[in-house]
């Protein structure tokens, strides 16, 4: 059974990005009016304006140790934010028709944006290290995995592209893995798939091993925005521009639920990031409707 045990309003535009604050407990959301907003989900009701930047959030990653958090927007800033002192910014314009992805990799953080390009980023000096034309497409989403040692990025020429996390070189890539834009990626926690999602609103199944599709369903109406897993791995979640988001079974890759506007007290608009913490396992959604929804398994 899955209910919606709670809606957090307050953004005044459609919410791009959630992260994990400084417990499981507490997130950070992220809107096109260019709030970074805390929230606190035992008391939902409480959420707390953090910062204000210029343009559409499209992209956030959390540096508790550092109390950093960076913010990536629509015209391809970066943005460096002191969460002690969130008046102390430090803006940089580095890519071109935004800043789509933001993941830490160790003492670095690796950004993706318009035009293709992937850039590492040094933590401690807050400034580019190096950078790598991957595409001349955007690149659209990234996500790490530290058992490979390995970056998994979509790629809007339709490619996903698998990159040697420490020096940038391309191991391997997908051409043509969807039909369209490749809007999320993200790795199974087996260790042994990548789920890709994208504009053609297939949902796929990679063997990480032979890259071959194993699947491949037609899981939305329209684009896949985000994939994630439960905290356990058995199950995982879909959210689209249709405004549904979707369950399934992680080993079977079968549809288990659907969570839609009417029948669940759904989205009435795109759900454009999910978010699954390990704080009662619940699920939190974001969407262009300005309203976050959380549901309890």
């Amino acid at each position: 059974m899955v209910q919606k045990v709670a809606e957090l309003k307050g953004h005044n535009a459609a919410i791009y990005a959630l992260a994990i604050a400084e417990s499981p407990r507490h997130i950070f959301s992220a809107s096109g009016e260019g709030w970074l907003v805390h929230w606190d989900l035992d008391a939902p009701e409480l959420g707390k304006l953090i910062a204000k930047v210029d343009g559409n959030i499209f992209s956030i990653c959390y540096l508790a140790e550092q109390q950093l958090m960076l913010l990536g927007d629509m015209h391809g800033g970066v943005h460096w934010v002191n969460l002690n002192a969130p008046d102390e910014q430090r803006n940089i314009a580095h890519h071109k028709n935004g800043t789509f992805a933001l993941v830490r990799v160790g003492e670095q953080v690796i950004s993706a944006g318009g035009k293709g390009l992937l850039t590492k980023w040094s933590i401690a000096q807050k400034r580019p290290l190096e950078s790598l034309q991957l595409s001349h497409e955007s690149l659209r989403s990234i996500v790490y995995s530290a058992a490979r040692n390995e970056l998994a990025i979509g790629a809007s020429d339709n490619s996903i592209y698998f990159l040697d996390a420490t020096n940038f070189s391309v191991r391997s890539s997908i051409p043509a893995a969807h039909d369209n834009s490749v809007f999320t990626v993200k790795y199974h926690p087996d260790g042994k798939h990548l789920l890709s999602g994208g504009r053609d609103a297939q949902l796929k199944v990679w063997d990480l091993e032979t890259l071959t599709c194993l699947q491949a369903q037609a899981a939305h109406w329209y684009t896949i925005n985000a994939i994630a897993f439960h905290p356990k791995g058995h199950l995982f979640a879909t959210a689209s521009r249709d405004k549904t988001i979707k369950i399934w079974d992680a080993k079977s890759f079968q549809l288990v639920k659907v969570l839609e506007t009417i029948r669940d007290d759904g989205h009435i608009n795109s759900v454009n990031d999910l978010l699954w913490t390990t704080h009662r396992e619940l699920l939190v959604s974001a969407s262009d409707d300005r309203s976050l929804k959380v549901w309890e398994f």
